[in-house]
């Protein structure tokens, strides 16, 4: 089934994705949803194949608001202090000093993430949730926006560790890229010929107006026929047959932002069904947990997702 939205998005929008397909062919829908965790204030996980654009995606990102964009390159040997920062002492002083890991930053690309121990990864824990980090028990602010960005091999290549649930939960959308199609490719092949899409792109927004739209997103309208609509989603992953564990209330809180950034970014101050629909399966297969039996029978998460909106009654009116 297929999930792609086409509708333009509105005017400020529609800049920063066509600044970005400059360098991304043929991934629109995978842009606005990455701006819709942005304008949400939540983080993606971009889940597939080496060489398929995840890293360039980021860059695109990051260089057209002109915020500060840090890479991690995720390793066996990686330790949480590499990530977050350590206290280092100053003889000068006489006392310790914080030096700021790659964590602070605007936008962080957490390169192959599930490469690295459990105990790393979980270093991102208090940072994607909180926007926070404590080292020696202090607690420092991280910059807002904060967007963390986590690309990841599929779970089946050898030397990855499979992303804790406690971790998966805290990402609002996974994401795949997937190969371009033969035209696309050429496309590609062409701008890259004789130059670097990359370095040819600027910013389009400025930071304190990306700021704004964050704000104004908290005020788009979800009415309680449409809340209903998201409760009653999430309860049916609870009780569906070949789910061993189903969506968390982080996940219908998640489910709800989504689809009042998503509104937004398409010129709307109210959440409709449809936006729900959409982003369900982004923002709810990384959640459920599905039986091994179902796997056997080769039902995966985003089949199970596809089946809990077919089940669901959709409300007619959904901006009362």
């Amino acid at each position: 089934m297929s999930w792609r939205f086409t509708s333009r998005c509105s005017p400020p929008f529609e800049k920063v994705v066509r600044n970005i397909e400059q360098v991304i062919v043929g991934k629109r829908d995978v842009i606005i949803l990455s701006l819709t965790a942005l304008l949400a204030k939540g983080h993606v996980l971009l889940e597939d194949v080496p060489g398929v654009g995840k890293t360039m995606l980021v860059r695109a990102l990051a260089k057209s608001f002109n915020v500060e964009l840090k890479r991690i390159q995720f390793t066996p040997d990686l330790l949480p202090s590499d990530v977050i920062g350590v206290s280092v002492y100053n003889p000068k002083t006489q006392q310790f000093e914080y030096k700021p890991g790659p964590i602070v930053a605007h936008i962080v690309l957490a390169d192959e993430i599930n490469r690295t121990s459990p105990k790393t990864q979980s270093a991102l824990l208090e940072a994607m949730e909180e926007g926070s980090v404590t080292v020696d028990g202090v607690t420092r602010a991280l910059p807002q926006p904060f967007l963390v960005m986590a690309t990841q091999n599929p779970i089946e290549y050898e030397g990855t560790y499979p992303l804790p649930e406690a971790q998966l939960d805290r990402f609002l959308v996974k994401l795949h890229m997937g190969y371009p199609s033969p035209d696309e490719e050429i496309e590609m092949l062409n701008r890259l010929e004789k130059a670097a899409p990359l370095s040819e792109i600027g910013p389009v927004m400025p930071l304190d107006e990306l700021l704004t739209l964050q704000r104004k997103v908290m005020g788009v309208h979800v009415s309680d026929t449409v809340k209903r609509y998201i409760v009653d989603l999430i309860q049916q992953s609870r009780v569906h047959e070949a789910v061993y564990l189903g969506v968390s209330p982080r996940g219908a809180i998640a489910l709800m932002k989504a689809a009042q950034a998503y509104a937004f970014i398409h010129g709307r101050d109210f959440v409709i069904p449809d936006d729900v629909q959409h982003l369900a399966p982004y923002v709810l297969a990384h959640r459920l947990l599905i039986r091994p039996e179902a796997k056997w029978d080769k039902l995966d998460a985003e089949m199970v997702v596809s089946q809990l909106v077919a089940r669901t009654p959709v409300p007619v009116q959904g901006r009362r």
